[in-house]
């Protein structure tokens, strides 16, 4: 990985995105820094200096050498830069304002930690018990596991089991770096032939957020701190099938990009509600599009955290076809 560029972040006029890329096209590392994050950085950059910078979630810093500066992320390799090098790209970023990028087009920078299973058993006693059983049968015949309380709270594994939707949101501003994510995980989502035939919307507007509660069959939770609406852009599908497979193809890249934004909001504390109710030709008035929204995404933090919902056994959602 070579560092290649500092650009503006995806929603704040503060902050940035510092971009890494490798060999192939599609091999990108991003880091997101926030306004205090910038400033303790080009501070120590302005006095010449070596120092560290402590990121948001206070386990990542970045710690700046006098030869090479290295990014010490969470649950991500190294990345590292020569010092003058990225000084000279900061300082000279830090001179000017700068304007969001439009939120649809960016690189990826959505890392889902490792999660690694312990069942706190050897692997000879686990094979000496189910040595009769198969694959298919042990995961039939398993009981729901509980909720690891040694997985960090960004686990993919613990937010696939604690995320709960919301209805009543706080009025509490959305950080912009976790707005960031969110959309960058609607980014990096699978599209048929990674054409991304799908625009996402952010509604900040406030009137405009009103409108959608009465599009979407007033449900109040559609005013949430943040809206994403996902609409189908079939035309961005490049394949040679006919109109109604590529809106299919269209309407599947929406959906998954926004299973993904889902994941990636609680990944990073948020609560989610997920709207399909909705008058689809108001909604596309009101955006003021022809292009057809698929769902609405409401996010922000929730008045109260509330356990997760139990679900049926395993064994009870599988119809195996031998």
């Amino acid at each position: 990985m070579k560092f290649q560029t500092i650009e503006a972040s995806y929603t704040s006029k503060e902050g940035c995105r510092l971009v890494w890329k490798g060999v192939d096209e599609d091999d990108t590392d991003v880091v997101i820094l926030n306004k205090n994050e910038l400033e303790n950085l080009v501070e120590i950059f302005k006095k010449n200096s070596t120092g560290e910078v402590e990121l948001e979630d206070q386990t990542s810093i970045i710690r700046v050498n006098s030869d090479v500066t290295q990014f010490m992320l969470t649950n991500h390799p190294l990345l590292e830069v020569k010092t003058n090098e990225i000084q000279e790209k900061v300082l000279e970023y830090a001179k000017v304002p700068h304007e969001p990028q439009y939120v649809y087009i960016g690189t990826k920078e959505f890392y889902p930690s490792v999660w690694i299973r312990d069942d706190g058993k050897s692997q000879s006693e686990t094979t000496k018990k189910d040595a009769k059983k198969s694959l298919i049968e042990a995961i039939l015949s398993s009981e729901p596991e509980k909720i690891r309380q040694d997985l960090s709270p960004t686990d993919i594994f613990r937010v696939f089991s604690t995320r709960r939707s919301t209805r009543k949101f706080e009025k509490t501003k959305v950080e912009d770096w976790k707005i960031d994510k969110i959309l960058s995980a609607a980014d990096v989502a699978p599209t048929a032939g990674n054409f991304q035939g799908f625009q996402v919307y952010l509604v900040k507007n406030k009137k405009t957020k009103e409108a959608l509660v009465e599009a979407a069959n007033k449900q109040p939770y559609v005013d949430a701190p943040v809206v994403l609406v996902f609409c189908t852009e079939p035309s961005r599908v490049k394949l040679k099938f006919p109109p109604d497979m590529l809106e299919k193809f269209s309407l599947q890249d929406a959906t998954i990009a926004a299973a993904f934004s889902l994941l990636a909001a609680s990944g990073v504390g948020l609560s989610t509600i997920w709207i399909g109710m909705f008058d689809e030709e108001k909604v596309k008035q009101i955006l003021g599009t022809e292009l057809r929204p698929s769902s609405i995404l409401c996010i922000g933090y929730p008045d109260k955290k509330k356990p997760p919902k139990s679900r049926r056994k395993l064994k009870d959602l599988i119809k195996v076809i031998e």
